[in-house]
C-alpha cells in the first residue's frame, strides 16, 4: 500500500526472528500457545540490553565539515519523489559526496523488515535509515543506531518540538526529523458542518445519505491511529510515562462504544472496516460522503478531482468539547546506522534535509508536512498548501503513539481488538480486557 506521507503502519515485523535470550523465547512461546498475540515480531528480535542505547557511539556534528565519499540512504518506496529529490539537491550542494537512495520495500512493513535484517547482520550497506517515528525505541534499545543527540540539538531550534520528541529514547536523540504528519478532517462544505467535536461529526454524518464519515478501520496500523485519535481526544491513554498500562479505562470503553455505534447507525459506512488510506480517499472522491479522516497529502489529490473547491480542511476535533482535540503524530526521521562507514556524510545529509530552506521544498514540491516550523507561515508554502496553519495546529497538538520497544505488538493488540468490536465480533468489555492483557504480555517479553 502507498504510504508516502505519513507514519504508517507496521502491524507485523519479520517473522521468526531469533533472539539471544532464552527467557524471551520462552515467554514468546508461552504467549503463542495461549493465543494472546504474536510476539514473533522484530520488536522482540535481537535482544541487546536496553542500556545499549545510552552507551552507543555519539556522532560528532563537526564530522560533516569536509565530508566526502559515498553515502547510502535506505527506506521505503519513494512514491512522491521526495527522497530522490532530496538526494539530488544534496549532491548538487555537496559535490564531494555521492549519495544514493536504496528502496528496501514497497510498504512500511516491508521496509522495516529489510532494515531489521540488515541491522541484525551488522551490514554497512546503509549509512542512514529512513525510520518511522514508532521505531526509535526498538532500534535504539537494540544498539543499532548511533547517538545523534548533538546533531539533533544543533538543529532542533528550527523544528517543531513534537517532531523532535519522536527521535528520543532514554534521554537521547537517535534520529533527526525529516518530515512529519498528523491527521485532518476533510468535509463537504455544501453538505455538512465544519467539525467542532467528534460527537458533532458523527451526528452530522447520520443525518442524511451522503453525509457519512469514512476513515481507516481495516485491521492494521491505520486503525490503531484512528482509534487513538479519539481516545486521546477523550482524555484516555494506552500507557503512561512509566510504562504502566492505562488502556483499561472508562475513556476506552466510551470511545469503543461510540465508534461501534457509528458503524451500526450508519454515521460511518460499514465498508470502512476494509479501508486503508487510499481506499478511504477513493470513497470520498465518489462524492457520496460528507467527511473523510485522512492525511495532508490527500489535499492535492482531491484538488485533482471534480471535488476541487467543494471541501474544507480542519484539524481533528475534541471528543465532546470537554477536552482539546488530539491527533496522533506521524512522520519519518533519519537515523545513522551503528554500522555506517561514513557518518560524517550522513550528518551532512541530515543537516541539509532539516534546514529551513529544504523544509520549504518538502511542502511546496512534495506536499508533505515539514518538520521545520517556519515553513508553515512561508508565503510560497501557503500558496501551494493553503491549509498549512490548520496542519500546524494538528501537528503541534498531536501526541505520540505509545513509546515502547515493543510498539508493534502494542499496536496489534489495539487494532485487532478494536476491529473486533467495530465488526460486532466482540463486546467492548472483552476487547478492553484483552487489550490490557496483551499489552502487558508484550511488555513482559522484552
Amino acid at each position: 500500500m502507498d504510504r508516502p506521507a505519513f507514519s504508517n503502519p507496521s502491524p507485523a515485523g519479520p517473522r521468526g526472528v531469533r533472539t539471544r535470550s532464552t527467557r524471551r523465547r520462552g515467554v514468546a512461546a508461552a504467549l503463542a500457545a495461549a493465543g494472546a498475540i504474536s510476539l514473533a515480531l522484530s520488536g522482540c528480535g535481537t535482544s541487546a540490553s536496553p542500556s545499549a542505547g545510552p552507551t552507543a557511539q555519539a556522532v560528532d556534528p563537526a564530522s560533516a565539515k569536509g565530508a566526502s565519499g559515498s553515502l547510502s540512504i535506505c527506506g521505503g518506496r519513494d512514491s512522491v519523489g521526495l527522497y530522490k529529490g532530496t538526494v539530488d539537491a544534496f549532491m548538487k550542494a555537496n559535490p564531494g559526496i555521492t549519495a544514493k537512495y536504496i528502496v528496501l520495500g514497497a510498504t512500511t512493513d516491508d521496509a522495516r523488515t529489510q532494515a531489521v535484517q540488515r541491522l541484525q547482520a551488522k551490514s554497512g550497506e546503509c549509512d542512514l535509515f529512513l525510520t518511522d517515528v514508532t521505531w526509535t525505541p526498538e532500534f535504539a534499545s537494540q544498539g543499532w543506531l548511533q547517538d545523534m543527540t548533538k546533531v539533533t540539538d544543533a538543529v532542533k531550534g528550527t523544528l517543531i518540538p513534537s517532531t523532535v520528541a519522536t527521535t528520543q529514547y532514554k534521554g537521547k536523540s537517535w534520529a533527526t526529523p525529516y518530515y512529519t504528519n498528523a491527521g485532518l478532517l476533510y468535509y463537504a462544505k455544501d453538505k455538512v458542518a465544519k467539525p467542532e467535536t467528534w460527537k458533532q461529526v458523527y451526528a452530522e454524518a447520520a443525518k442524511a445519505p451522503g453525509n457519512g464519515l469514512v476513515y481507516q478501520a481495516k485491521q492494521y496500523e491505520g486503525l490503531t491511529v484512528n482509534f487513538l485519535e479519539l481516545l486521546y481526544s477523550a482524555g484516555g491513554d494506552v500507557i503512561d510515562g512509566q510504562g504502566n498500562v492505562k488502556i483499561d479505562s472508562p475513556e476506552t470503553r466510551k470511545v469503543l462504544d461510540f465508534m461501534a455505534s457509528g458503524v451500526k447507525n450508519g454515521s460511518a459506512d460499514r465498508a470502512v472496516l476494509t479501508y486503508e488510506e487510499n481506499s478511504t480517499r477513493l470513497a470520498y472522491e465518489s462524492g457520496k460522503y460528507g467527511y473523510e479522516r485522512n492525511w495532508p497529502n490527500v489535499y492535492g489529490q482531491l484538488n485533482a478531482t471534480p471535488l476541487k473547491g467543494t471541501f474544507g480542511v480542519a484539524p481533528l476535533p475534541s471528543f465532546d468539547g470537554s477536552s482539546k482535540g488530539s491527533g496522533v503524530l506521524g512522520g519519518w526521521n533519519l537515523a545513522i546506522s551503528a554500522f555506517s562507514s561514513n557518518p560524517g556524510a550522513a550528518v551532512a545529509f541530515v543537516n541539509f534535509e532539516s534546514s529551513p530552506e529544504w523544509q520549504k521544498h518538502v511542502a511546496m514540491d512534495y506536499s508533505q508536512a515539514p518538520a521545520g516550523e517556519a515553513a508553515y507561515s512561508d508565503p510560497e508554502v501557503l500558496a501551494k498548501m493553503p491549509f498549512a496553519q490548520e496542519l500546524l495546529v494538528s501537528v503541534k497538538g498531536a501526541k505520540p503513539r505509545p513509546v515502547s520497544p515493543v510498539y508493534a505488538q502494542i499496536s496489534e493488540a489495539i487494532n485487532k481488538n478494536v476491529h473486533a468490536v467495530l465488526a460486532g465480533d466482540s463486546s467492548t468489555e472483552d476487547a478492553v480486557k484483552k487489550m490490557a492483557e496483551q499489552i502487558k504480555a508484550a511488555q513482559a517479553s522484552f
